[in-house]
């Protein structure tokens, strides 16, 4: 335990005495510019900076790192963690202190600054001797509360747990609060709690003309009505679709599992695209019903009926990638059991398989329901004057008539919506068990559907599947006419102007569309890995780990979902555009953006699957003097493989599509796919866009693919089908989610 505690201690010093504590363009691999200024001046390290005056306000924290490692030599464990806990805590402390007081000038806490010896002083945003800084100290105080036996003295417990709070504080709680304190300031900035009133009762949010007169009801009431629809739809297509896959023998099933997946690997406004080319007023589908049953062409798709049909056909895969590792891990022995005492299909499906469903089933609909309240691509070309909450704060922030406080009320009306949603979840599930997976052997065999839930499930599900079908067949088609909808002739002009490449010297990339392309990529595939372990981590520490304050973080990890992409990208703007996090218009700031705005799914895809898994396995594990990684490293990371694709495939493709939320965090070095593909539909270059789209879905089912071959199946040790009745003749698929 010493050793690691030491590590932690000498990363500390390594940042503090040698690295530059203060971030430096230039500062790679590749260049080495910044070594001019080292060890002083903007490339100095910490200590250096501190003991010849520049910066004495850094001196506390070497300080704090001195005390810890005088102690590291005692064998008094006791002192030991008192001064570990002590030397952490006060080193974070005065770190986050000097960093927030003494920033650019006219900036931070003047009086602060007084204390802290830096009065008038001004200091750049924190580097990587910084980082490194702030980490050891954040372990140094966790490792002191193992030392205390807090989480029985599991150094890895604490430390996970350390992190994970400190990530959601800065990455999540500081950008979401800088945004909503503007709520209670007027245009002027002055404090005005009266202007905060005004702006949340107003008749616009709350108003219910709609019911008594022809006006539209408030933007509140028709976000709600949205979410609900959209969160109880998908949930179902998603629930259908998973028990079709794995529990019967229905053709197709490969087909209908890639068509479930295209929606999430689309980039946006393709969708609504689609929809509107083929049931607009000038759409084929309206033109054919016009011209041959005299139907009159109407504006129908234009509201909640074209936002609902759009946000279902996006949504429901996500359902989908949560229901099938559910429906996959309930335990065939239980319904084989209520068979043998005589209950039918139906009753066995009723009593026993739709009560072990639950958890999947109210992430699900969690999910549909805050993914309908945060999107903004389809609201805004579909919506027509029906308004939702994203799109008002869209404009109440870009738009002419600016006003950052209304935007900041109507998010927080979004938020209190989301978490009224995860109460009523909370409340639903109770604290009933739902685990199915035990360790133990389990050679049952999954009981067939009922054939009324096989009807059923199939007439939702193939007009589904035949809708996805023309939908792709409309995009894919658009990138190779000149004009979509006027100028069907064939052309390649649209890929050639984004994609094309001169090998007349060498390969030379020259399509206009290469630059956001590449950039896209690498954001991410960085991103994704790095969602997917904190989301689990952090799923893993809420299901398995006891301590305090646990409610309250499993709320947090909702709030970046709960918030517009929009308003957590202006956020981020405000809070890290200046000391001591100043990372605006670098790539970093677009990695940090997609892993807490795709955390969530990781979290709440990893909380069902580990609702299943019984404790016991980690206790036996422990039994036989396992470490608690390493229990969770080789015995519930390998039965939490589904949900582990899920968070992979979700955050990756999320990466490469979202807009919302970094359409105000790109910058002409860091470009992304999605900002270039909006630029072009400004443009009314839709051919191009269109290509550049399908370019996109191909690159992301490639993407998906080598996810789910790098990850693998999860094994639970079931026998294979040899023969079922005529009604169920499909081996039962064990494999890993699309």
């Amino acid at each position: 335990m010493r050793a690691a505690t030491k590590l932690a201690l000498l990363l500390g010093w390594l940042g503090y005495a040698l690295l530059p504590w203060y971030f430096v363009e230039g500062m790679s691999l590749t260049e080495f510019g910044w070594l001019a200024g080292y060890p002083l001046g903007k490339a100095g390290s910490a200590l250096v900076l501190a003991l010849s005056g520049q910066a004495p306000w850094l001196l506390p924290i070497g300080v704090a790192l001195v005390a810890a490692t005088a102690v590291m030599s005692s064998r008094d464990t006791p002192r030991v963690a008192t001064v570990l806990v002590w030397a952490g805590l006060a080193g974070m402390v005065l770190f986050f202190a000097q960093g927030f007081a003494i920033a650019l000038e006219n900036q931070g806490i003047p009086w602060l600054a007084v204390l802290l010896g830096g009065s008038g002083a001004t200091q750049r945003g924190m580097g990587a001797g910084g980082f490194l800084a702030i980490l050891s100290l954040l372990l140094l105080l966790c490792h002191g509360l193992a030392y205390r036996g807090v989480c029985r003295g599991d150094l890895f417990t604490t430390s996970s747990i350390g992190i994970v709070i400190l990530l959601i504080g800065l990455f999540i709680f500081f950008p979401v609060a800088t945004i909503l304190r503007s709520a209670l300031v007027d245009q002027a900035g002055a404090f005005a709690p009266s202007a905060f009133v005004a702006r949340f009762f107003d008749s616009s949010i709350w108003g219910l003309g709609c019911l008594s007169a022809n006006v539209n009801c408030g933007v509140a009431w028709n976000t709600l009505v949205l979410a609900v629809l959209t969160g109880v739809i998908t949930t179902l297509l998603g629930l259908a679709c998973a028990l079709l896959i794995l529990r019967t023998g229905m053709p197709g099933k490969r087909v209908m599992r890639a068509l479930t997946v295209l929606p999430i690997i689309t980039p946006p406004f393709v969708i609504g695209l689609a929809l509107i080319l083929l049931f607009g007023r000038a759409g084929l589908v309206s033109s054919l019903l016009y011209e041959w049953f005299d139907v009159p062409r109407s504006r129908w798709l234009y509201g909640l009926p074209g936002i609902l049909l759009a946000q279902v056909l996006a949504f429901a895969p996500i359902a989908f990638l949560v229901l099938i590792g559910v429906v996959q891990g309930i335990s065939p022995s239980l319904e084989e059991a209520s068979q043998t005492l005589g209950a039918k299909r139906w009753q066995t499906f009723s009593t026993v398989t739709w009560p072990l469903l639950r958890p999947g089933i109210a992430n699900a609909f969690l999910l549909g329901f805050v993914e309908s309240m945060a999107d903004f691509g389809n609201p805004l070309v579909l919506g027509g004057n029906f308004e939702v909450l994203s799109t008002k704060i869209f404009f109440a922030v870009v738009g002419a008539a600016y006003n950052q406080g209304q935007a900041a009320v109507l998010a927080i009306v979004l938020l209190a919506f989301t978490l009224g949603a995860f109460w009523i979840q909370q409340r639903w599930l109770g604290n009933k068990s739902y685990t199915t997976l035990t360790g133990k052997g389990d050679a049952g065999l999954p009981t067939p559907l009922p054939r009324r839930v096989q009807w059923l499930a199939g007439l939702v599900i193939v007009p589904w599947v035949a809708l996805t079908f023309i939908i792709y067949l409309v995009i894919l088609m658009g990138g190779f006419v000149k004009t979509m909808g006027r100028d069907h002739t064939p052309t390649l002009e649209h890929y050639r102007t984004g994609f094309a490449i001169d090998f007349s010297r060498g390969i030379f990339f020259e399509g206009a569309a290469w630059n956001s392309f590449f950039t896209t990529l690498k954001v991410a595939a960085i991103s994704a890995p790095l969602t997917a372990i904190i989301g689990l981590l952090t799923a893993y520490l809420l299901t398995r780990q006891n301590f305090r304050g646990r409610s309250s973080l499993e709320f947090a990890t909702m709030l970046s979902f709960a918030i517009p992409g929009t308003v957590l990208g202006v956020a981020y703007i405000l809070a890290f555009n200046v000391p001591p996090i100043e990372i605006t218009g670098t790539g970093l700031i677009l990695i940090i953006a997609f892993v807490f705005r795709n955390m969530p799914v990781g979290v709440r895809s990893g909380i069902a699957g580990l609702s299943q898994i019984d404790k016991s396995l980690d206790e036996a594990s422990t039994t036989l003097r396992a470490r608690s990684f390493t229990t969770l490293w080789r015995v519930v990371l390998p039965l939490l493989r589904p949900a582990l694709v899920a968070a992979l495939v979700y955050s990756f493709v999320r990466s490469m599509t979202a807009v919302s939320a970094v359409i105000f965090l790109v910058s002409a070095e860091y470009n992304l796919a999605t900002a270039y593909i909006v630029g072009r539909v400004e443009a009314g270059e839709f051919g191009l866009a269109i290509a550049y789209s399908s370019v996109l879905i191909v690159v992301m089912a490639i993407g998906i693919g080598l996810i789910q071959l790098g990850v693998g199946e999860r094994k639970l040790g079931r026998r294979k089908v040899v023969a079922l009745s005529s009604s169920v003749s499909d081996p039962i698929n064990q494999g890993a989610v699309s």
